[in-house]
């Protein structure tokens, strides 16, 4: 039996490869490169270039492996800025991908779906922390098109047999501990990741997007959770599934905010660099705190995060970042 991990080549997608074969599953991956890279999928897996949208193709590649047990979905564009210019692309590529897997995963019968959905989900929200009964109001195309994906499975579950997990995250961050797979895009939006490109003497500074929030140092407050936290999550809900657990949704988070000033502080601390910081306005729409509750998910997945203290998944993205200082380039 094998697990299909669509956008398997991308940062989070081949650290769920990398865990799934670690835990004796067999593993197939399907990406179109388009953020992601080959270099990051050991070699011995079978490897389909292609895109979920395009029905032929995937047809193809359930006909080729044969008795998929479930899928991991990470296939998405997910940058927020860019989904405000270009809302199409995303629609398209996120919630119509959506539709066309869910179509041969029909076709061939396949049950079980494991779904990467988002925070952004829930828009701008006042009560802290953030759970699972908090109301689902997406600010940005991005956001709405993952919520989109995630009704549209829930229609599709309600009126077939087939089953999904949807795993809302928050900040996802840091590497696989030993180093050997990580992080990397070749434009960077991310906190951690610029903090380790302004160690690494590849950028002057990092900005701090305003210092007047309603939060104790001023800067905002952001939950982080460990990417090999984060897969350990999926495959709990894919195990969940095949014992016959029904359709849900969880929220994953540290259940602990860190401020934009902690996580530099605690960057100096882990690399031994001064990394400068410059303090610039307030970025539109950035609300003062985002962080989540995981009582569901501990409590019908089993799962807890084990890297809990900001420096702890600081040091393992920093591990990725100076031994790959151009990413998988090296």
């Amino acid at each position: 039996m094998t697990v299909l991990v669509l956008g398997g080549a991308g940062y989070i997608g081949s650290h769920a490869v990398d865990q799934l074969l670690s835990k004796g599953y067999d593993v197939a991956v399907v990406d179109n490169f388009s953020t992601g890279h080959r270099q990051a999928v050991p070699s011995e897996v079978p490897f389909y270039e292609g895109d979920i949208r395009d029905k032929e193709f995937l047809t193809k590649v359930f006909s080729e492996v044969k008795d998929i047990e479930g899928i991991m979905h990470f296939c998405a564009f997910s940058l927020v800025g860019e989904s405000m210019e270009k809302p199409l692309k995303y629609f398209d590529n996120n919630t119509y991908g959506a539709v066309s897997l869910l179509e041969v995963m029909q076709k061939f019968d396949v049950k079980h779906v494991v779904f990467s959905s988002t925070a952004a989900t829930f828009g701008k929200v006042d009560v802290m922390p953030i759970t699972e009964e908090t109301p689902t109001n997406p600010i940005n195309p991005y956001g709405q098109s993952k919520l989109m994906m995630e009704q549209i499975m829930k229609w599709q579950s309600q009126a077939t047999d087939m089953t999904y997990v949807a795993l809302r995250y928050f900040n996802v961050a840091g590497a696989k501990s030993d180093g050997s797979i990580g992080e990397a895009h070749t434009c960077e939006t991310h906190l951690i990741p610029i903090l380790m490109q302004v160690a690494l003497g590849q950028r002057e500074s990092i900005q701090i997007y305003g210092d007047d929030y309603n939060t104790p140092d001023g800067t905002n407050v952001r939950d982080y959770v460990q990417v090999e936290d984060l897969i350990d999550a999926h495959v709990r809900a894919l195990e969940y599934l095949k014992a016959g657990g029904q359709s849900d949704f969880f929220n994953l988070g540290s259940q602990e905010g860190f401020s934009n000033l902690q996580v530099l502080e605690s960057a100096r601390r882990v690399t031994g660099h001064e990394i400068p910081a410059v303090l610039s306005d307030r970025r539109p729409g950035d609300p003062d705190s985002l962080y989540t509750s995981s009582e569901k998910a501990k409590l019908i997945l089993g799962w807890e995060p084990t890297y809990k203290n900001i420096d702890d998944i600081i040091a393992t993205a920093w591990t990725w970042h100076s031994k790959h200082p151009k990413g998988y380039e090296n």
